[in-house]
């Protein structure tokens, strides 16, 4: 047998040699993926019995239903003092409405300046959102006390008060880009750095249209209005 068939022949014993391999691991992993469809159903059954017994995940879950009680509880108490809503008040409610909460935002307006209605607008909007914080609104007009007081100048003026003290105020729309056009979640932000209201998980705030407004009437108070 001359070199050239010797060489023909073991290359085709080898090429035999692999396609057998293959065709015999082909074969066990078909076996194998038999064996484990048949298995699946009663591992599965399994599993799902050990987890209806599982003293840990009934008690995860005995916990997530307390958190959520609590969590309901809260917001029942904080409604009933007032969160989770834009109110007005008057001058003589102002004190216990400012120091029977922890926080509080306080828009001191005035009823014809264009700018307050833009503000009132984007706080009735996070009121409901953030309902640890309390959300009220003051004619500017009507609080002569305590305009003087908290030496109120321009509007419109937000006020942010922790356990009755005012900590931080949002004047005019200085820090807002100075445009009427913000969005809410522009302000929104800015309370969040101003730590009076927390951020919200999974929130993207829409963006207003562009507010278009006349003159406003001149007061006794400064507008912050072009």
């Amino acid at each position: 047998m001359d070199s050239g068939s010797v060489r023909s022949t073991f290359s085709g014993l080898a090429l035999g040699n692999v396609m057998a391999a293959a065709a015999r691991d082909y074969q066990k992993e078909l076996l194998a993926q038999g064996k484990a469809q048949a298995a699946a159903p009663v591992d599965q059954e399994v599993d799902l019995d050990e987890l209806m017994d599982d003293p840990e995940l009934e008690k995860l879950h005995s916990d997530r239903i307390a958190a959520l009680k609590s969590e309901i509880e809260k917001r029942q108490v904080l409604q009933r003092l007032g969160h989770g809503e834009y109110r007005e008040i008057s001058e003589g409610d102002f004190l216990a409405e400012v120091t029977k909460t922890e926080k509080v935002i306080c828009h001191f307006y005035h009823r014809e300046f264009y700018r307050c209605k833009i503000v009132d607008k984007h706080l009735k909007s996070l009121a409901p959102r953030h309902i640890d914080t309390k959300f009220i609104k003051l004619d500017a007009e009507n609080a002569p006390f305590f305009v003087a007081k908290l030496a109120v100048r321009t509007l419109p003026c937000i006020i942010m008060f922790r356990n009755g003290i005012a900590t931080e105020r949002i004047i005019g729309f200085q820090d807002l880009g100075g445009k009427d056009d913000f969005t809410t979640a522009t302000l929104e932000r800015l309370l969040i750095k101003k730590g009076i209201i927390e951020k919200k998980e999974n929130y993207e705030g829409e963006d207003e249209q562009e507010h278009r407004g006349g003159s406003v009437r001149s007061s006794t108070y400064n507008s912050d209005s072009d």
